[in-house]
């Protein structure tokens, strides 16, 4: 778990132009690129952000079943934040017909690779690079906290009790899958 993480803090003074003062800083929410299953009003904080990204026809269908096997298992509402870039048109059809059905919130995400940063050309290069490097300009600042959830994961459980669970003031947490610890041996 990485329990630090610091930088530079910057001050942003911001003057708005002659005749915009009225107007927000920030866009307003693009409801064309995600949706709700139901109508129902649930304040942000009892909603549980799961973020996901498929990349090619396999993996989008072992999308579907990871997230009705989240929906099957998490009491409060969910919410699918899944990356735009890499989606074939059959799949953005079907996720709004999900949520319609099931009755799951979602969205859909897309980044631009920034110019300034080394070009990658390996596909799955670059979705590793969505999955980590960009977390902070993929989703809104009102975005409390997310789960990655692969697409090929079953969810056998309610993930409320990972999503509430205190940091402790750490930034990002992760299973702990490396050499040092014993317990994970029978499952390399």
């Amino acid at each position: 778990m990485l329990v630090y993480c610091a930088g530079k803090h910057l001050v942003l003074k911001v003057q708005k132009r002659p005749g915009k003062e009225g107007e927000s800083l920030l866009p307003a929410d693009d409801k064309s690129q995600g949706g709700q299953g139901s109508s129902s009003k649930v304040k942000a904080s009892d909603i549980i952000n799961v973020f996901t990204v498929a990349s090619g026809h396999m993996y989008e269908r072992l999308q579907k079943i990871m997230i009705l096997s989240v929906i099957k298992n998490t009491k409060s509402r969910v919410k699918f934040w899944i990356i735009k870039n890499y989606m074939s048109p059959h799949h953005k059809r079907i996720i709004p017909a999900m949520a319609q059905h099931y009755g799951f919130d979602y969205e859909f995400v897309t980044y631009k690779w920034p110019h300034w940063l080394h070009k990658q050309t390996d596909k799955q290069r670059i979705i590793w690079a969505y999955k980590i490097l960009f977390l902070d300009v993929l989703f809104p600042l009102d975005v409390p906290r997310m789960i990655f959830v692969d697409s090929d994961q079953v969810i056998r459980t309610d993930l409320a009790e990972l999503y509430r669970m205190d940091l402790k003031g750490a930034p990002t947490a992760y299973t702990p899958f490396c050499d040092n610890n014993k317990e994970m041996d029978p499952y390399r």
